[in-house]
């Protein structure tokens, strides 16, 4: 059985993931997504939702593509993370050459510390380039529109999370 592992933080989870994911599905007879706790980073979403959305995103592209694709929460290593749900390929998500740079480190870091564990880099899709969760969360904080940029579900989710207290309203400034 071919074992794949794409990690990240998915907080939260965005069209451009899921197209990675549908991609990677072709590669793979079983699909890890790792989610990463990473408390550094001070998600907007707790572990707990974080592993829900990646659930109910991939259902459907499990049943489309026939692949096993398992929601794996971890807070090692990335490569020890491999070596624990026994995959022998990382994939990631490449967006601009920015991200090759750092990934290039990592995969040198990773193979000096097991190199049976190969790592696949998928391109983004050109209409997925631009999409980062970071990117995501701030357009929701400041009240636009990320309809485009992930799934319904997680959209809600995103408005219900950010959503301002009781009685507060959101302060916009138009142009005149």
């Amino acid at each position: 059985m071919r074992i794949g592992l794409y990690p990240g933080t998915f907080d939260p989870i965005t069209l451009g993931h899921l197209d990675i994911i549908r991609r990677a599905c072709s590669l793979v007879d079983r699909l890890v997504i790792g989610i990463a706790i990473n408390r550094d980073k001070g998600p907007l979403f707790p572990l707990e939702d974080r592993v829900a959305m990646v659930e109910a995103e991939c259902a459907g592209i499990a049943e489309a593509t026939g692949t096993e694709i398992v929601a794996y929460p971890f807070e090692n290593l990335l490569i020890h993370c491999a070596e624990d749900v026994g995959a022998t390929m990382i994939v990631r998500g490449l967006r601009a050459v920015s991200d090759f740079e750092y990934e290039y480190q990592m995969v040198g870091m990773n193979r000096a510390m097991n190199d049976e564990v190969e790592t696949v880099f998928l391109m983004a899709d050109a209409h997925y380039q631009a999409i980062a969760s970071r990117l995501v969360k701030e357009i929701a904080r400041l009240g636009g529109d990320v309809a485009g940029f992930v799934p319904a579900r997680v959209g809600e989710a995103l408005s219900r999370r950010l959503a301002p207290p009781e009685g507060q309203r959101v302060a916009r400034l138009t142009r005149s």
